[in-house]
């Protein structure tokens, strides 16, 4: 019986190893044929296509191919496109100030970056762009229409877009410059709360945000502004939530493999303030701000208020293909998955109180319901408001002025966020 046994285990063994190896086999022939199939239309192009192109341009065309129909994130970086991402990971660079992506095949505003080019031009997040001066967007791929909007400074170029809510396309004259980002803007509001603006996550944010709450220790609460911010830097949005969040996990990342998983922890020692938050997100709020954001709404650390976010919540790594590095291909390898085990990717984050944009709805006010005889002495007063007001903000930094009641009263989500934090302050 015993030989029986042993002589049956081996032979499952023998066959095991037989198939394994049959596998292994055929999986060698199939990408060999595959191989073989790809070199054969290069050749084929190169010898019989109707005008004369290069060996390179083909293969790049190839390479380009190969991207698009993979993800609308994954493409091919030429020796140009490799040179200005590093520019615009550095926080300056040559253009029109917005970042695009791809949505259900069409070229969409992902936000306007604040005071650039296209922000002032009134360049919205949502709207699609049909067409870059002549040129259709249908069929194009991002890093082409990134490498279209970018040109001299001083030069003009035409944005054909359609926008929600317009029954035509509009057509948007920008001028290019260089964009130059400010990527942290801190306001006071009465003295005891503290506006955070985050425009990108470019490298220097976290600093400059700790340098901004160390700035305004004795404040109740923070509201930190992430709309139209389009991401930036991993390690960035990271950081910035470990100044908020003392413990747990921030983010985590996973590949096509179990093992490719990497977590990111919040540490205590990183952790700078306690005190109550709101989170302002919109359709514009995409990828880094959206990991921040998710995280500190999945540990009960912040309200976020506002409109449901873009939904970018994949990890591109940017692997040389070239050994000088001068060309690149970035590449989808993991998609962002929050501390409660969601996913950013094509989902977004939905706020917990959803706020639309506009002007605060308020009665009329009754301040000029005087009598005639104290008209002379109210009009004096107020324009000793106004006189102390200008001499005020003549004496503070362009990134550290108050917000006033005009910019309240015509920001409708930052009003409520107000309103929120002030309750959250009272409760705690």
């Amino acid at each position: 019986m015993k030989k029986f046994l042993l002589a049956s285990s081996f032979a499952l063994v023998f066959s095991q190893a037989l198939f394994s190896k049959e596998q292994k086999e055929e999986l060698t022939q199939s990408r060999f044929e595959s191989l073989t199939k790809l070199t054969q239309v290069i050749g084929t192009v190169e010898k019989y296509y109707v005008d004369d192109v290069k060996l390179q341009e083909i293969v790049n065309k190839a390479i380009k191919g190969l991207m698009q129909e993979l993800d609308a994130h994954s493409t091919f970086l030429d020796k140009k496109s490799s040179k200005e991402m590093s520019i615009q990971t550095n926080g300056e660079f040559g253009g029109l100030g917005i970042t695009v992506g791809m949505r259900d095949g069409a070229l969409t505003v992902i936000s306007p970056i604040d005071d650039t080019p296209a922000y002032k031009a009134g360049v919205k997040s949502g709207d699609i762009i049909l067409k870059i001066d002549d040129k259709s967007t249908l069929n194009m791929t991002l890093n082409d229409a990134v490498g279209l909007m970018r040109g001299k400074p001083k030069t003009d170029i035409d944005l054909t877009v359609v926008r929600k809510g317009n029954n035509k396309p509009i057509k948007i004259t920008i001028t290019r410059d260089i964009i130059k980002i400010q990527s942290v803007f801190s306001k006071a509001i009465d003295d005891d709360l503290l506006y955070l603006r985050i425009s990108s996550f470019d490298k220097k944010v976290t600093e400059k945000l700790k340098t901004a709450i160390k700035k305004h220790s004795k404040i109740k609460g923070i509201i930190l502004d992430l709309r139209n911010n389009p991401g930036g830097l991993l390690s960035q949005a990271i950081s910035v939530t470990d100044i908020f969040v003392d413990s747990g996990v921030i983010v985590s990342q996973k590949g096509r493999d179990a093992t490719d998983e990497e977590k990111y922890y919040a540490k205590y020692t990183n952790t700078l303030t306690d005190v109550p938050m709101v989170v302002l997100v919109n359709g514009g709020s995409a990828s880094a701000s959206e990991i921040v954001s998710g995280a500190l709404q999945d540990h009960k650390r912040a309200v976020v208020v506002g409109e449901k976010t873009f939904g970018k919540g994949s990890v591109q790594a940017v692997l040389p293909i070239v050994k000088d590095r001068s060309e690149n291909i970035k590449l989808t390898i993991a998609k962002y998955y929050l501390p409660s085990g969601r996913t950013i990717q094509a989902k977004g984050i939905t706020p917990d109180i959803t706020v639309y944009p506009g002007k605060t709805v308020s009665e009329s006010s009754n301040e000029f319901q005087i009598k005639e005889a104290d008209l002379k002495k109210h009009l004096e007063g107020e324009l000793q408001k106004v006189e102390n007001k200008k001499k005020k903000e003549e004496s503070v930094e362009k990134d550290e002025m108050i917000i006033t009641k005009e910019d309240i009263n015509n920001d409708n989500q930052l009003n409520s966020a107000i309103n929120i934090l002030r309750s959250l302050i009272i409760m705690k």
